[in-house]
């Protein structure tokens, strides 16, 4: 028996054919950019999440970036995020000009905020924290720096759409809440496109020139190219938010069955009681000299465990060069981390599966 680590396929013929319908309505108008499906679902996700205004762009790299320009970040700015996330994140603040600088991350795998403070200088601008495995960072915390620093906050939600911690939505803390909906998230299109949601009107109406080539915005030097949105992705966005709650619901299930099987044998993903982690990824921390060997294992059983992230970006050549800091503590626990599969179309005999096989790694060893 396989268990994939993600499975993309339409296997459902009755939602197949209702976004085909959607896809059909789209093409029948003939808007496949800038048509009626981008401004209802704006409305539809800002009222969600509760927050003035969404503003829907071609991909979460470009709502990244639009956010940092319309935030007035330039070249020889600094950012700081990160190590644990993917080069998109980094990306996004490079587009600008600006250069990214990594502070550490505490034991939920997101940055720490008390790391994040001995790294800013008079070029820090903004702080770009990263909901990583789908559990909220402390927003509380970076508030506290941002506003006693002067600094803007944007919020990377992309792994983390329906997340709440501490009385916080995922995307409805930061000046700038940001989402990409790319078929690997919870809340996915079937392709690229992205949101960025604020409070603050002015702010809401320099997002909206930036994605369509910002040149009324004087901050806006080259923007991204693929800012536009996509009217099919709207569409399929707006079907696929009436179920967003309920792929939420069993992805905590399934968490909860592998918290039961594996308690005692591995570090489980921190999770509070009145939280809503999303589990965009299941990740366990073990001893770093077993990691590989478990991973292995779970390999020769069919389970296709990851490293998520597959490297820490700050080593990555073309990031290393910015980095300031150390960030430690990141590198220890991505040496420990293994991420199982957790995604809503596993049966819970597959769920069972790769507990039996974890299990089954630690009696041997």
């Amino acid at each position: 028996m396989k268990v994939p680590y993600q499975d993309l396929s339409l296997s459902s013929p009755r939602e197949r054919q209702a976004l085909l319908d959607a896809i059909g309505a789209v093409m029948e108008r003939g808007h496949q950019m800038m048509g009626p499906e981008i401004e209802e679902l704006e409305g539809a996700v800002a009222r969600r999440i509760g927050r003035g205004h969404a503003v829907m762009v071609g991909s979460g790299t470009a709502a990244l970036e639009l956010a940092l320009r319309a935030l007035g970040i330039r070249p020889g700015d600094e950012v700081i995020t990160t190590p644990l996330t993917t080069p998109s994140t980094v990306n996004a603040i490079r587009l600008t000009g600006a250069v990214p600088v990594f502070g550490d991350v505490g034991p939920d795998l997101n940055l720490d905020p008390a790391s994040v403070v001995p790294l800013i200088t008079e070029r820090t601008r903004a702080l770009l924290p990263v909901h990583w495995s789908g559990r909220l960072c402390d927003m509380d915390g970076f508030w506290d720096i941002a506003r006693e620093r002067n600094l803007g906050v944007i919020e990377d939600g992309s792994r983390a759409f329906g997340g709440e911690r501490l009385g916080h939505k995922s995307g409805g803390t930061g000046e700038i809440g940001c989402f990409s909906f790319n078929p690997t998230k919870v809340f996915a299109a079937c392709g690229e496109a992205g949101m960025a949601l604020t409070d603050d009107d002015g702010v809401a109406e320099r997002l909206r020139l930036l994605r369509l080539g910002g040149h009324a915005c004087p901050q806006a030097t080259e923007p991204s190219p693929n800012a536009r949105p996509d009217s099919l992705q709207a569409a399929i966005l707006l079907k696929r938010l009436q179920q967003v709650d309920g792929i939420l619901r069993i992805r905590e299930e399934n968490a909860r069955l592998l918290d039961e099987a594996l308690d005692g044998l591995v570090t489980l993903p921190p999770s509070e009681h009145g939280e809503r982690h999303v589990y965009q990824a299941y990740t366990i921390l073990t001893e770093a000299d077993r990691r590989d060997a478990l991973k292995a294992h779970l390999a020769a059983a069919g389970i296709d465990a990851r490293i998520d992230p597959p490297t820490l970006v700050p080593d990555l050549p073309a990031h290393r060069e910015n980095a300031r800091g150390d960030w430690l503590h990141a590198r220890d626990l991505h040496r420990r981390m293994l991420s199982l599969p957790i995604h809503e179309k596993l049966e819970e005999e597959q769920v069972e599966r790769m507990a039996d096989a974890v299990r089954a790694f630690f009696r041997s060893a």
